[in-house]
């Protein structure tokens, strides 16, 4: 057997994770990702004298993962899969910049985060390799990495003719935290504290991813009650984010009411999250094995009536932009993902939804309180601004019917905090989460004793920047503070 199959959040051996050569691994995955499987991770980790490199793959139909190993010897290359499985173009470059191990024929590689702890240290910021054009008329236009607004650093090169954008490329690594290092020295005194810093506006996605594994490794079950209360925390951290996001994109096209009225909103979402957890942003909510704060009566009395409003006043603001003929001339065929290129790149979350690749981590590898309570996907197919745009405003109504489904059927179980036995030994967990952004991915491995010796996180920003890229060709350069808004991509959680 080449694969051991498992499932999201159900811990396997180290020992029964097949292992074989690269040569033997890549041909492997390039075989079952032509049978329709997905790369979820795809990471290093040394055993002994060599380094063990093992890939996870999603089944997304049957809510599978399955996971096998290569062993890497004295050679540190092999041949690339990126030419045979464009998906994992982005993980290849991050495997060679993290361990030095050479994936040859792969056509883009370049540093992702320049991170102080990289094996590839020929690659640095200062030479990093830009994509050039020559032409009489062709011009570069350089951005960032300090911008005008209060922005995380990154920086943006636009190849361009005249106003169009013929290439854009995307340079990160400012921020140099060493998170998944600070995971394995410190999780036991702050792990949670470190996932709820992954991604700002991400708490509470990457908070659960988190306390997931490390609840699957301890074999804690925690109550009914603390899973709903987890959901409708995750569900009030996307429907904030989004109907930010909609303002966002409404004040790019001078739509001024829209962006009014949408700041309002989010204001009042993220004020009726503070009311639960003493957070406008969720921090301190979620904890391994379980969450700290609970629903009165009259807090889920006060937060249907909330969210009520936030419905009908999105709803009414919504039509009302998604109707009006200057916005739809801004949105329509501007920033265009196709399906094939959606898929390619591997494009997750509402951006991959708004190009037709139905994927969402709660339907198809479901986790805590939505194994009971399935999310139907939803999808659309044009792929531009206009359908990332739509696509939140359909997900926040999904969310606030989710949470009110919730109120009406959260169990009364307790206690709302389990303790957590000793992790398994020499086990690996993927804990996946669907965030706001799309699919959140965490693997953690335990050593002889229990403890966490390798940490690997995998915020959708690392797949979606290329989208973003992607989208911005042969669009006017103007069209590019739009096209970026559709997507609002996180630099740390990409430079962790």
């Amino acid at each position: 057997m080449k694969w051991i199959n498992t499932k999201n959040n159900r811990p396997v051996r180290i020992k029964d994770v097949p292992e074989m050569g690269m040569d033997e691994l890549r041909s492997q995955i390039i075989r079952r990702c032509r049978e329709g499987r997905r790369v979820v991770s795809f990471f290093g980790m040394p055993k002994g004298q060599s380094t063990a490199i093992y890939a996870v793959l999603a089944d997304d139909d049957a809510s599978r993962l399955y996971i096998s190993s290569g062993l890497m010897g004295k050679d540190r290359r092999y041949q690339s899969i990126t030419p045979e499985a464009p998906r994992f173009h982005i993980f290849e470059r991050e495997l060679f910049e993290d361990t030095g191990i050479l994936p040859e024929g792969h056509p883009w590689l370049k540093g992702v985060r320049f991170g102080h702890d990289r094996a590839d240290r020929e690659s640095t910021m200062e030479r990093y390799p830009f994509f050039t054009m020559k032409g009489e008329e062709v011009h570069e236009v350089a951005v960032g990495p300090v911008h005008a607004g209060v922005i995380e650093p990154g920086h943006f090169r636009f190849m361009c003719q005249g106003e169009d954008v013929h290439h854009l490329e995307i340079q990160l690594g400012y921020q140099h935290r060493g998170v998944e290092d600070l995971m394995i020295r410190n999780y036991r005194r702050s792990g949670i504290h470190l996932a709820e810093s992954i991604a700002g506006d991400t708490v509470i996605g990457h908070a659960t991813a988190y306390a997931d594994a490390m609840e699957a490794l301890a074999g804690t079950e925690i109550s009914r009650r603390a899973q709903s209360v987890r959901a409708i925390a995750l569900e009030m951290e996307r429907a904030a984010i989004h109907i930010g996001d909609l303002g966002a994109i409404a004040n790019d096209v001078a739509y001024l009411l829209g962006n009014a009225v949408f700041g309002v909103t989010r204001t009042l979402v993220i004020n009726t999250l503070l009311a639960l957890c003493g957070s406008r942003f969720g921090r301190g909510l979620v904890r391994e094995g379980g969450v700290v704060f609970d629903f009165t009566p009259d807090l889920i009395k006060e937060f249907r009536e909330k969210l009520n409003k936030v419905y009908r006043d999105t709803e009414l603001m919504a039509e009302e932009m998604f109707e009006s003929a200057s916005v739809l001339s801004r949105l329509d065929n501007t920033g265009v993902v196709d399906a094939e290129a959606a898929r390619n790149i591997g494009l997750v979350g509402p951006a991959g939804r708004a190009s037709g690749f139905s994927l969402d981590v709660r339907a198809d590898h479901p986790f805590g309180i939505y194994r009971f309570y399935p999310i139907h996907k939803r999808t659309m197919n044009s792929g531009d601004v206009f359908a990332r745009a739509y696509m939140r405003y359909i997900e926040i109504k999904q969310s606030i019917d989710f949470i009110l489904e919730q109120f009406e059927s959260i169990a009364d179980d307790r206690p709302l905090m389990q303790p957590l036995k000793k992790h398994v030994p020499d086990s690996l967990v993927v804990s996946m989460t669907e965030g706001w952004r799309g699919e959140i991915v965490h693997c953690a491995v335990t050593g002889k004793k229990g403890g966490i010796v390798k940490y690997k996180i995998k915020d959708p920003s690392l797949q979606n920047w290329y989208g973003l890229a992607y989208a911005v060709r042969n669009n006017g350069i103007s069209d590019f503070p739009l096209c970026n808004k559709s997507f609002n991509l996180s630099y740390c959680g990409n430079d962790l």
